[in-house]
């Protein structure tokens, strides 16, 4: 959350001549309904399944920049494919807990992790090393989507 992906993502397909695809977009077009609508109905743990399915069958497709929700990385499933699937580069845009603040205040009313600091704080820490372990990490944080995109570029196709 606020480190880029809706607004990099689009960038790097550009550069790269890809599709971008939000793969929350596509697990909720599927369900007919919003993410917090299928957590509501059936949980995290049915969603997470739903989630799992959806990237697999994402990731085996070419010419694909596809972002992923924050609690993907958290389903070990989810993270071994994406780290040992052929032709899938899974990259990291890192920034800190100030910048993720910065960048969504004014979204607590459509996230509401935002008004609990402390689950917040814990779900980053938690998070953190999992998401450093992708094949690439770019420090996001003082650079412009540009910038991000341009670095996801090089760093992908050196």
């Amino acid at each position: 959350m606020g480190s880029g992906k809706s607004t990099v993502g689009p960038l790097v397909a550009q550069k790269l001549g890809w599709r971008f695809i939000d793969a929350d977009d596509v697990i909720a077009a599927e369900a007919g309904c919003s993410i917090t609508e299928l957590f509501a109905r059936h949980g995290e743990a049915a969603f997470r399944e739903r989630e799992r399915a959806a990237i697999a069958r994402l990731a085996a497709g070419d010419g694909l920049v596809l972002a992923l929700g924050g609690g993907a990385m958290e389903t070990p499933a989810t993270r071994e494919l994406l780290l040992a699937a052929p032709g899938t580069l899974l990259v990291h845009l890192e920034v800190r807990l100030e910048t993720t603040l910065a960048r969504c205040a004014g979204t607590e009313g459509s996230r509401p992790i935002l008004a609990d600091r402390a689950n917040l704080e814990q779900r980053y820490a938690r998070r953190l090393p999992l998401y450093r372990s992708a094949h690439i990490s770019v420090a996001a944080d003082a650079l412009t989507p540009d910038q991000v995109a341009l670095a996801v570029v090089r760093a992908a196709f050196p």
